[in-house]
């Protein structure tokens, strides 16, 4: 299936406009449609294993790719935040993670680091028969989770087995990767959060450098208790420059090249 570029629905993906008037959509998956990208997109724009549609198609179709370790032949399947990706002919494992621009980030990782992935939780139920679940970002279903663990907390996940390994609170004092809004893709401690009821309970968050901002609840996502994250990092470590801060940056990469 395709759509519009024109829609403007490819934000993060950052497809440019000038290579094709369409754009491929996403199937039906465990991530939302504006918080996903196909594997087609990964593949063929970010991963360049391959140059057209036809070639992505036989590369999932050989069984090649796999998304938290299950095969995927639908070259448009979704794929979102904290997904590991695994390419077992070249050994090769990547994590969708953003930047601080607020893109899709596709970041190398080692395999004993793609063999865990982190979830964030959603809702707390009670099922049929009185059994308690757990619904995580990425849509999966827990039964009899640790009692301790509340919504938007983050949980630890064993993809082989689908067992929740640890889990870190959503608390003051812990690291958080934001997942929406203007911040997206920045990297702080939690100091307090605000709550407003009837409307949007507020985070404030502090980078490694000081900065403070804040953002919506729902955009905060724990990664680790404390300082250290239970992930690697993307490069820049989350830290959003400022523009003179970039444009300072730039100049002297150009100038050591130079």
């Amino acid at each position: 299936a395709v759509v519009s570029t024109q829609s403007g629905h490819y934000g993060r993906g950052m497809l440019d406009k000038l290579s094709g008037k369409f754009a491929p959509r996403p199937s039906a998956g465990p991530h939302k449609l504006r918080e996903s990208m196909p594997l087609l997109v990964v593949i063929r724009n970010k991963l360049k294993y391959a140059l057209t549609y036809n070639e992505t198609k036989k590369v999932t179709m050989s069984r090649a790719i796999k998304v938290d370790g299950k095969v995927r032949t639908d070259m448009c399947f979704p794929t979102g935040f904290m997904d590991v990706i695994t390419i077992d002919k070249t050994g090769e494992y990547f994590r969708m993670l953003f930047d601080v621009k607020g893109r899709f980030l596709i970041h190398r990782i080692k395999k004993d680091e793609a063999s865990y992935k982190l979830c964030g939780v959603k809702s707390l139920s009670t099922a049929a028969k009185g059994i308690p679940v757990l619904v995580t970002h990425d849509g999966r279903t827990i039964r009899y989770p640790d009692p301790l663990i509340k919504v938007h907390d983050t949980i630890k996940l064993d993809i082989e087995s689908g067992k929740i390994l640890d889990h870190i609170k959503f608390e003051p004092g812990n690291l958080a990767y934001i997942t929406g809004g203007q911040n997206c893709g920045r990297i702080g401690i939690i100091t307090h959060k605000e709550k407003h009821p009837g409307s949007f309970d507020i985070v404030h968050v502090k980078d490694s450098v000081g900065h403070t901002f804040a953002t919506r609840l729902s955009n905060v996502f724990p990664i680790g208790k404390g300082k250290p994250a239970w992930i690697s990092l993307p490069r820049g470590k989350g830290i959003r420059l400022s523009i003179a801060e970039e444009r300072d940056r730039k100049l002297a990469a150009k100038a050591k090249e130079m």
